[in-house]
């Protein structure tokens, strides 16, 4: 039977700062991550003893040395947040990680909390540069010249299950999901064949069929074996295809019908009839058709489109379900799934309000008809660039979600709430209350563990290998026992 799917995603933003000549995106990026105000008030490090990106799920390891920061570096990089969510420099971006959710809505309300940190943490940078400056922060992964950088989704996998069954049969959706996961892009990049709108933003940059890198010669599959749990039961798939979505609709679809193929596949309810012949051909294929139709090559022979290879796994999925319930969310988003594919069929114009890159497309459309000018009108880039604006009195996302023209899923409430509040149902819960409750004795903190100083002046290390585990339901009695830190520590070591 397959295990629970705990989720989560990492968001690296693209930032720019107007009128600077002399731009540098770390030296801004450290700014935007210490510019937030809220939660971590003292020096907390982030704890980098159990990671390591060069492990690879074949089998092997490669040759690689990691160069965590140390002291004053660690935490200028790094903001361990109330909601148990992460704030950090990655190479030139900042980027989010939402806490460990239990199911794909809480992913979109915590990636939505992000988007407000972030905002916050921009309102504040600004004001430390000169005035005839401002930085500005989008939610997208591509600068338009030449350069995409990463939206990665997390998902809780079986150790059991062997990594060669991932490979067999997720690229085929990955490849094909992009007709309702796509953020839309205007343009081609990366030396591909020029066309004046694609469906991904992603597509362009992938390489090969399965690999370890993220940012070089990237795969479909990534093979980083870093599982942020017990590493005898668990893994973490780093799915790192996906394009980042400013639809709440389009987030929960994708993060929930990913969520169901895994535990298809953990549950060996799949079989290889739509392996893709090409799945990195197909991966602009895909992108490059916005009707959907266009027939693609698998490994057997047949062809298929990408709507009806989606159609297929829906059918096979509701199959599943019925033979395995799992809930009224997996109800909705099945639901969801096959309204979607349905007016892909019809009239994908008609999801102008639930998937972005028809929402974008629509917008653009009408700019051009309205101006009379090409695709190739920097001004078309610019309302590309300006969607992703993560300023809500800027961003063409926002403007359009007060005039109520997109379909929510969440209400605002609920994004306000988790802006300074973990999850309830995963061990976030403890590293969030934590936080919040021993803020002056916590030394250190990664995913699987929490780091406390002591009355003796060394440092116990509390150890959170079961992701699932640390809820409100499993520790609130322990922290309304526990006063102190070294009260909670003689509580759990007693």
């Amino acid at each position: 039977m397959a295990i629970p799917k705990i989720l989560g995603t990492e968001t690296e933003y693209g930032i720019t700062v107007k009128n600077s000549a002399t731009f540098d995106p770390i030296a801004n990026s450290v700014l935007i991550v210490n510019s937030y105000q809220g939660g971590q008030r003292v020096q907390t490090i982030w704890d980098y003893e159990e990671e390591n990106p060069f492990i690879d799920a074949r089998g092997f390891k490669v040759d690689r040395k990691v160069d965590a920061p140390r002291g004053s570096e660690n935490t200028a990089m790094n903001k361990i947040l109330d909601n148990g969510a992460r704030l950090y420099v990655d190479h030139a971006h900042p980027e989010f990680s939402t806490p460990e959710c239990s199911n794909p809505r809480d992913v979109v309300i915590y990636e939505r909390a992000g988007e407000q940190i972030l905002y916050q943490s921009l309102l504040n940078a600004n004001t430390a540069l000169p005035e005839t400056q401002q930085m500005i922060v989008y939610k997208n992964n591509s600068d338009q010249k030449g350069n995409s950088y990463g939206y990665h989704e997390n998902y809780l996998v079986d150790r059991a299950l062997p990594f060669e069954a991932i490979c067999e049969h997720l690229p085929t959706f990955l490849v094909t999901r992009q007709i309702f996961t796509g953020s839309g892009k205007v343009g081609a990049e990366n030396n591909t064949k020029t066309i004046p709108f694609q469906i991904s933003q992603r597509a362009d940059f992938f390489e090969t069929d399965v690999g370890l890198d993220t940012m070089l010669k990237r795969p479909i599959i990534n093979t980083r074996d870093e599982p942020h749990a017990d590493r005898a039961k668990y893994r973490r798939l780093h799915v790192i295809t996906g394009d980042v979505n400013m639809s709440e609709y389009a987030t929960y679809l994708k993060l929930g019908a990913t969520a169901i193929i895994l535990n298809m596949i953990e549950d060996n309810a799949l079989d290889n009839t739509l392996k893709l012949d090409n799945p990195v051909a197909a991966m602009q294929q895909v992108s490059r058709d916005l009707t959907c139709t266009k027939p693609l090559r698998l490994a057997n022979g047949a062809q298929a489109t990408a709507l009806e290879i989606q159609q297929a796994l829906l059918e096979k999925a509701r199959q599943y379900a019925a033979a395995n319930p799992c809930g009224t969310m997996t109800d909705d988003i099945l639901a969801k799934w096959e309204t979607v594919l349905r007016k892909l069929a019809q009239a994908p114009e008609s999801l102008n309000r639930e998937l972005d890159w028809v929402i974008k497309y629509d917008l653009l459309r009408n700019y051009r008809s309205k101006h009379r000018c090409d695709w190739d009108d920097p001004r078309v880039a610019m309302i590309d660039l300006q969607y992703h604006d993560i300023r809500p009195e800027k961003g063409l996302y926002y403007i359009l979600q007060r005039q109520q023209r997109v379909e929510r899923i969440l209400a605002d409430e609920e994004i306000a709430h988790a802006v300074a509040h973990p999850p309830e149902d995963t061990r976030a819960y403890f590293r969030g209350e934590c936080l919040q409750r021993y803020r002056a004795d916590v030394y250190g903190v990664s995913w699987g563990a929490i780091s406390f100083n002591t009355r003796q002046g060394t440092v116990k290390r509390i150890l959170m290998p079961e992701p699932g585990k640390g809820t409100r339901q499993h520790v609130q009695e322990l922290l309304e026992n526990s006063q102190t830190a070294e009260e909670l520590l003689t509580n759990i070591l007693h």
